[in-house]
């Protein structure tokens, strides 16, 4: 019988099993003709959208079962590293709809499956660097719920935000460095505090030493949205204290890769 503190927390899993069922019943029932509906993501249906974390899904589960696999789709990428992501969208977005929904839920749930066999010690490869399990399960729900965002915003659909949002916002904060390094300024050298309501509206999440100089407080779905890119700074209630606070909530990321362009502010 395997040691259950060296597996993925279930509560983890439980959490990321969620958000894909959420943005799942967003989708589910649309009719195929809503599928090809632009999303705030340029160039993007919904179809890329769902195609995307397909994909992703697929990598993830690549990199914890065949790591030689991965190695030769990480080649992929190197080959094109302007159009990667946007080519693998594009993809699984020309498959008719029913399919497309069908390869996302099986996708999910052996990647699930992969996750919870997982050891919580072992690395994985990644295209950035190599990962943990559980950091694995925290970007995939990360992803999934920044996705759907987009889903929701091009449906017109008012999403609760959940606790599940912890697991964004823990991201978020440990890409503070990340954020700085990608557009090739010097992370800073104090640590931050950041203090966020959460979703509950009495509960607040707190990182970072109590007595910080620099600090960052608001809503968690705020900040959420924020490192995600899913909404402009302006349009959200997040004050930052600090010069170096207030330039990290100009760039902060919570997702691999090269700055994103994020979005307009709303009355822009």
């Amino acid at each position: 019988m395997s040691d259950p503190s060296s597996s993925v927390p279930a509560d983890l899993l439980a959490d990321l099993r969620a958000e894909g069922e959420e943005l799942d019943a967003l989708v589910g029932d649309l009719d195929p003709a809503e599928w090809a509906r632009p999303t705030p993501a340029p160039g993007w249906s919904l179809a890329h959208q769902i195609a995307h974390l397909a994909w992703t899904d697929r990598a993830a589960l690549l990199a914890l079962t065949d790591a030689d696999a991965f190695a030769k789709q990480v080649e992929t990428a190197l080959a094109a590293p302007d159009s990667f992501v946007d080519d693998g969208a594009a993809e699984g977005a020309a498959l008719p709809p029913r399919e497309l929904l069908a390869r996302w839920r099986a996708g999910r749930t052996a990647l699930g499956e992969a996750l919870a066999a997982a050891d919580a010690g072992e690395r994985f490869p990644w295209y950035g660097p190599p990962m943990k399990a559980a950091s694995m399960a925290s970007a995939r729900l990360m992803e999934t719920w920044a996705h759907g965002q987009d889903v929701a915003d091009a449906l017109g659909a008012a999403r609760t935000p959940t606790a599940r949002l912890r697991h964004v916002a823990r991201i978020g904060v440990r890409a503070r460095n990340y954020a700085f390094a990608v557009r090739g300024l010097p992370a800073p050298e104090a640590e931050f505090r950041v203090e966020l309501v959460a979703p509950d509206g009495v509960e607040v999440w707190a990182y970072g030493p109590a007595d910080a100089a620099q600090r960052v407080t608001g809503p968690a779905l705020d900040f959420c949205l924020l490192v995600t890119q899913r909404a402009h700074r302006t349009d959200l209630a997040l004050v930052a204290t600090g010069a170096d606070a207030d330039r990290w909530l100009d760039i902060a990321q919570a997702f691999a890769g090269p700055a994103g362009q994020g979005r307009e502010p709303r009355d822009a």
